[in-house]
């Protein structure tokens, strides 16, 4: 009987490692993870509270089998998004990373604060 609980209670530790992996974001009850485009986030979850447009150069990579090779030694410039998502004094506010369009990133703030359309 405690052979089998063990078992058990690694297959479970197994799986949750490998979802803590994937970034996702949770707004009401809809949820946005890793992959996901600007686009649908933004159809879930509406419109952020600020966003923050960047850019950084990036040598070009192409994906072959799981392996990253990259195409060119001349960098291009990305698109970086950051989307911040108040969720007012209650809830922890959270911050998305985009690049090229995509959700790589979902960052925990601090909790979120009370805006003027709350009032």
């Amino acid at each position: 009987m405690k052979k089998s609980t063990a078992i058990f209670a690694m297959a479970i530790a197994a799986l949750w490692a490998q979802g803590a992996d994937a970034d996702s974001f949770r707004c009401g009850t809809r949820l946005v993870s890793d992959g996901d485009s600007t686009d649908k986030v933004a159809a879930l979850c509406g419109p952020p509270s600020s966003v923050q447009h960047r850019e950084v150069l990036q040598r070009p990579i192409s994906w072959y089998s799981g392996r990253p090779y990259y195409t060119s030694y001349e960098p291009v410039p990305i698109p970086i998004e950051y989307w911040v998502y108040n969720l007012g004094p209650n809830k922890l506010m959270r911050r998305l990373k985009f690049e090229d369009g995509l959700l790589v990133d979902v960052e925990t703030l601090s909790h979120g604060y009370y805006t003027e359309r709350d009032d």
